[in-house]
């Protein structure tokens, strides 16, 4: 298997920076990655797997999950790549920031995987599973692209929030890549938010 395109990679990255993980299962050579998300995400799952098709396990199904939660999922093959990515993310076996540079593409995906919207004016990142120090990592990536975002406190955990300043570049930058049934996320004008 050959190495990822910049697509692939980019679409992985974004992935793990939100629903994503990458899992390395003991006397496997090297690691894998799942999507996993709602069974109302299916387009958006059916989006990643024809990026990532060319290193799938298999095509996407529907699963039973927790209560009546329906889920709908598809994990890729080992990958050298995967396991490099592994190493980077879960140093110590929790997911953590490494060292990336972000491309629009990720953090599209990272988007569409972990933004939301509250009232049609704050944007937020759902970044509650990573600690405070991953945290300011994002906030200072997010920076390399102009973007500004604080910590939020939402309930117990931080997440991030777009300052209003930055949420009209941010729907620029991310808006080529948003899938169709995505673009609720971006708002009701994605360009002049």
């Amino acid at each position: 298997m050959g190495s990822l395109t910049q697509k692939e990679r980019s679409v992985v990255i974004g992935t793990l920076l939100g629903d994503g993980y990458v899992r390395k299962v003991a006397g496997r050579r090297d690691a894998f990655l799942e999507i996993n998300h709602t069974l109302k995400a299916k387009d958006y799952v059916d989006w990643k797997y024809s990026v990532l098709q060319s290193f799938s396990a298999g095509i996407p199904k529907v699963r039973k999950g927790r209560g009546t939660r329906m889920a709908y999922r598809f994990y890729t093959r080992q990958h050298p790549e995967l396991s490099d990515l592994h190493k980077q993310f879960y140093e110590g076996g929790k997911k953590q920031i490494p060292s990336i540079q972000l491309d629009p593409l990720m953090l599209a995906v990272w988007f569409m995987d972990d933004g939301s919207r509250c009232r049609d004016r704050d944007v937020y990142l759902n970044t509650q599973q990573f600690d405070v120090s991953d945290q300011r990592k994002l906030i200072a990536l997010l920076g390399t692209m102009g973007l500004v975002a604080t910590m939020n406190k939402d309930k117990t955990y931080y997440r991030l929030r777009f300052l209003k300043e930055s949420v009209m570049k941010l729907n620029q930058i991310i808006s080529p890549y948003i899938i169709p049934s995505m673009r609720y996320k971006l708002g009701h004008d994605p360009v002049e938010t």
